[in-house]
C-alpha cells in the first residue's frame, strides 16, 4: 500500500474517536530520534486471544501495513505496544487492520479497557451457559440409550433421541466452540499452529463422525455417536477458560488500579479569575486547578492553597494517608482525600511520576521474559507432535477395532492440547508483577523477576538508598545550647529549602510568629542565609568560612549561626548526619539469611561508608568511588561470576544501574520515565527488595511445579487416551483441571504477598 493510500483509509465506523488528539494522548507516547521523524508508541488493549499463536498473527498483521515500525504483543497480558509513523496511517487503521485479522483492540486506558474486558466476559459467560445447559439436555436424550437392554427400545425411538442430541449439538459447536474454530482458522491461515488447532479438529472430527453415525449407521462411521461426550467437552473447555479469563481480568485490573488514577476532567482558575473545565493532557506548567475531595491530582505539581491528606498507596505503597500542607509536593494521581484545594500545576504529561510508572508498567507487559519465548518456541513442534500421534492412534486402532478409532484419536487430541503447558510461565509472572505493583514495586522488564532468583551480590548506594535522602541534626556546640538561640536558628533556617536547613527546622518546629521576627531574609548561594531581627541586628546561618567559625570547637561542624554582637561572630555551630532507613539493618540481615553478599559502594568519605555500612550490617564497603568505579567494580564481580542485584536512586547510579544483571532504583530519584533501572521501589523501603527477591523465588518454585504438573498430566494421560481407557469427555476434563490448576497455582503468588 502506498503512503498516500495509507493516509486516505478509512477506518470503519466508530473508530474516528480513537485519533482524537486528547484520547491519543492518553495511551500513546512520542518520540524524536535524533534528525528523524516524530514516531508515536500507542498501548493497546487485546481481545480474542487465546494461545501464543495470536500474538503472532497480530504481530505479522500489523508489521505488513504500511507506517507500522514494531509490534509487540504479550499473549498473557492481552496487550499491544505499538509503534508507528503518524505521517504515514492512523491508529484507527490499525485498530481496523486488527478487526479484520479477527480480534478486538482498544486503547489501555482505564474506561474503555473496563468496557472491553466486561463484553469479553459476558461473551464467555454466555457462551459456557449455552454449551453447559445443552451438555444436559444432550445427557438426557443418551441418557436412555445407555441404560436400556436389547430390545427395551424400538429403532423408531432410538433414531429419534439421536437427532434431538444431533439439533441440540447444533448451536454448541456453532456458537459456543465458535471461538475455537475462528482462532484456528485464523492461526493455519496465518502459518502458525496454535493450541486451537488439535481441539477444533478433535470437535470437528467427533461431531462429523457422530452425524454420520446419526443419519447412515450402516455407513464409513458405524453407529456409534458422541454428542454426549462433545457437548460435555466443550462445557468443560469453556469453564476452563472462563476461570482463566477472570484470572487475567483480575491480574489487569490491579495492575489498572495504578494506572488509570486521573480524571477525566479539572476545573482549571483562569488569570482573570473565571475557571474552565478541561482535560487533564491540556494542563501546562504553571496552571492552577482546584481539586475536589475524593479526586486525584491531575498533574505534579504544589499545594498553592489549603490543607489536605493524600492517599498515595497506588504510586508509592504507602498505607496510611499523607498530611499535605502549602508548599508539600503533590503526586499525580494520587487521591486528595480531605478538603478541596488549590494545586500549582509543576509537571504534565509524559514528565510526572505517574506517567513514568504508567509507562513501566505498560512495558512491563508487552515484554516475554526468555523462558516464555522458549515455550512459544516448543509450542509449534509439540503441536505438530500431537497431530502426527493422534493420526498413528486412529491408524493403529482401525485395524483393532475400528468403531473406536475416532474416539480414540479425539481423545489423543483433546487430552495433549498444551494448554497448561502454555500458561505456566505467563500466568505466574503476572501474578508476580501485579502483586508487586501493589506493594509498590514496578517493574519495568517481567525477566526481572527471572533474573533475580539468580542474584548472589547486592551491591548498594549509600545516599538516597541505604539511607534517607534527608540530613538530621546530629549535634552541636555548645554541646546544650541555650533553647533560646537554637530556637532563633531553626525559625530562620524555616526561609530555606536547603537540606541542612530543612533538617534543623525539622528538628526544632517554631510557630509563624517566630518565623514572622526575622525581617529582611536574604539567602546568598553557596554562603547561607541573613536576616534581621526585631532589634534590627543582623544574624547569619550559612558556612563556617562565611562566619569565621573555628572548626576545632566542633570538628565535624557543618552549618554556624551568629550575630554581630557575639565574639566571633559565631554563637552556635551545628553538625549534621544521615539517617539510616528505619528498616536497612533488618532488610541486609534478611538478604544475609537469602545466601546472598552485600557491598557498600559510596563517592562519600571512606571512614563515613565504613560507619553506615556497620550500622547496617552491610558485609563489604568501598568509600571514595567515583561513578566510573562502580561501574569497573560492578564489571568486576559479574567477571568473577557473580550475579549482581544493584540497588540505587535511578539517578548518579544510572550507568551501574544498566549494568548490573538486575537493578531497582529507589522511587524519591528522578523521574522514574528516565532511570535506567529494571524496576522502581516506589515505597522507598529496603524491606520491599527483601520481598522483591524472595517473590522472585517463588515464582520460579511455581513456575517448575506448573512445568511438572504439565508434564506430569501428559505423561499420564497420553498413554491412557492411546490404549483407550480415557474417552473425550474425561480428555475435556483433564485439560481443563490442568488449565485451572496452573492459574490458581499461580495466583497463590498474589495471596502469599498479600500475608507478607
Amino acid at each position: 500500500m502506498s503512503t498516500t493510500a495509507a493516509s486516505a483509509a478509512r477506518p470503519v465506523q466508530g473508530l474516528d474517536a480513537l485519533d482524537d488528539p486528547d484520547l491519543l494522548a492518553s495511551y500513546t507516547q512520542w518520540q524524536t530520534p535524533a534528525g528523524g521523524a516524530r514516531i508515536a508508541v500507542s498501548q493497546l488493549q487485546l481481545t480474542g486471544m487465546h494461545c501464543a499463536a495470536c500474538a503472532s498473527i497480530i504481530e505479522s498483521t500489523l508489521t505488513a501495513q504500511a507506517g507500522v515500525l514494531s509490534a509487540q504483543v504479550n499473549a498473557a497480558a492481552e496487550r499491544l505496544q505499538l509503534r508507528w509513523d503518524p505521517a504515514r496511517t492512523r491508529i484507527s487503521t490499525l485498530v481496523q487492520a486488527i478487526a479484520g485479522a479477527g480480534y478486538g483492540a482498544a486503547p489501555d486506558a482505564a474506561a474503555p479497557a473496563r468496557e472491553q474486558r466486561e463484553r469479553e466476559r459476558r461473551q464467555a459467560l454466555w457462551r459456557l451457559f449455552v454449551a453447559a445447559f445443552l451438555m444436559m439436555q444432550v445427557m438426557m436424550l443418551a441418557t436412555p440409550i445407555y441404560v436400556a437392554d436389547p430390545g427395551d427400545m424400538s429403532a423408531d425411538l432410538h433414531q429419534l433421541l439421536l437427532w434431538g442430541s444431533w439439533v441440540l449439538s447444533l448451536p454448541v459447536m456453532l456458537f459456543s466452540a465458535g471461538p475455537f474454530f475462528s482462532s484456528a482458522w485464523r492461526q493455519l491461515r496465518a502459518g502458525h499452529l496454535g493450541m486451537d488447532v488439535p481441539v477444533s479438529l478433535g470437535l470437528l472430527v467427533t461431531f462429523v463422525a457422530s452425524t454420520g453415525a446419526t443419519f447412515d449407521p450402516g455407513g464409513l462411521f458405524g453407529h456409534e455417536v458422541y454428542f454426549d461426550s462433545l457437548t460435555m467437552f466443550v462445557s468443560f473447555l469453556l469453564a476452563g477458560r472462563f476461570l482463566e479469563l477472570r484470572a487475567r481480568h483480575r491480574v489487569a485490573q490491579s495492575l489498572e488500579q495504578a494506572m488509570s488514577r486521573l480524571p477525566d476532567r479539572v476545573e482549571r482558575l483562569e488569570p482573570d479569575g473565571s475557571s474552565s473545565q478541561v482535560s487533564p493532557q491540556r494542563l501546562r506548567a504553571g496552571d492552577l486547578v482546584r481539586v475536589f475531595a475524593g479526586q486525584a491530582f491531575p498533574a505534579d505539581g504544589r499545594l498553592e492553597q489549603g490543607a489536605t491528606e493524600a492517599d498515595e498507596a497506588l504510586l508509592s505503597g504507602e498505607s496510611l494517608p499523607v498530611p499535605k500542607r502549602v508548599g508539600d509536593e503533590l503526586v499525580a494521581g494520587s487521591m486528595n482525600l480531605h478538603a478541596p484545594v488549590l494545586l500549582r500545576v509543576l509537571r504534565v504529561g509524559a514528565d510526572t511520576r505517574y506517567e513514568g510508572i504508567v509507562q513501566l508498567m505498560r512495558s512491563a507487559l508487552t515484554q516475554r521474559p526468555r523462558e516464555l519465548r522458549m515455550a512459544d518456541r516448543i509450542a509449534g513442534p509439540f503441536l505438530w507432535g500431537v497431530l502426527l500421534l493422534a493420526g498413528l492412534a486412529a491408524l493403529a486402532w482401525h485395524f483393532v477395532a475400528p468403531e473406536r478409532a475416532i474416539w480414540v484419536a479425539v481423545s489423543v487430541l483433546i487430552v495433549t492440547c498444551p494448554c497448561a503447558l502454555s500458561l505456566a510461565g505467563p500466568s505466574a509472572w503476572l501474578a508476580a508483577a501485579g502483586a508487586l505493583a501493589r506493594r509498590g514495586i514496578l517493574l519495568g522488564r517481567l525477566e526481572a523477576l527471572e533474573t533475580l532468583a539468580r542474584v548472589d551480590m547486592v551491591v548498594l548506594d549509600k545516599t538516597g538508598t541505604l539511607t534517607e535522602d534527608r540530613l538530621v541534626l546530629a549535634g552541636s556546640w555548645p554541646a546544650r545550647p541555650v533553647a533560646a538561640l537554637l530556637a532563633q536558628a531553626a525559625a530562620l533556617a524555616h526561609h530555606s529549602r536547603h537540606p541542612m536547613a530543612l533538617a534543623l527546622a525539622a528538628a526544632h518546629p517554631v510557630d509563624e510568629a517566630a518565623k514572622a521576627q526575622w525581617q529582611q531574609v536574604q539567602e546568598l548561594p553557596g554562603r547561607g542565609l541573613q536576616a534581621r531581627d526585631a532589634q534590627g541586628r543582623q544574624w547569619r546561618l550559612g558556612s563556617l568560612d562565611w562566619l569565621g567559625a573555628d572548626p576545632a570547637l566542633l570538628p565535624e561542624a557543618q552549618l554556624a549561626f551568629g550575630s554581630e554582637d557575639a565574639e566571633g561572630g559565631v554563637s552556635l555551630l551545628l553538625a549534621f548526619d544521615e539517617q539510616l532507613r528505619p528498616d536497612a539493618a533488618g532488610a541486609m540481615q534478611a538478604l544475609r539469611a537469602q545466601g546472598l553478599q552485600t557491598l557498600l559502594l559510596s563517592g562519600d568519605l571512606p571512614a563515613r561508608v565504613e560507619r553506615v555500612a556497620r550500622q547496617a550490617g552491610v558485609q563489604a564497603a568501598r568509600g571514595g568511588v567515583s561513578p566510573e568505579g562502580k561501574l569497573a567494580a560492578v564489571a568486576e564481580l559479574q567477571a568473577q561470576g557473580r550475579c549482581v542485584l544493584m540497588v540505587g536512586d535511578g539517578i548518579n547510579d544510572a550507568p551501574v544501574l544498566a549494568r548490573a544483571d538486575a537493578s531497582l532504583a529507589m522511587g524519591q530519584g528522578a523521574l522514574v520515565a528516565k532511570a535506567q533501572a529494571d524496576g522502581i521501589v516506589l515505597s522507598t523501603r529496603l524491606s520491599d527488595v527483601v520481598l522483591a527477591r524472595e517473590l522472585a523465588l517463588r515464582t520460579r518454585r511455581v513456575i517448575r511445579q506448573n512445568l511438572g504438573w504439565a508434564a506430569a498430566y501428559n505423561a499420564a494421560c497420553i498413554p491412557l487416551a492411546l490404549l483407550g481407557y480415557l474417552p473425550p469427555w474425561a480428555a475435556g476434563i483433564g485439560m481443563a483441571a490442568s488449565s485451572l490448576f496452573v492459574i490458581l497455582n499461580a495466583l497463590r503468588l498474589s495471596q502469599e504477598l498479600g500475608k507478607t
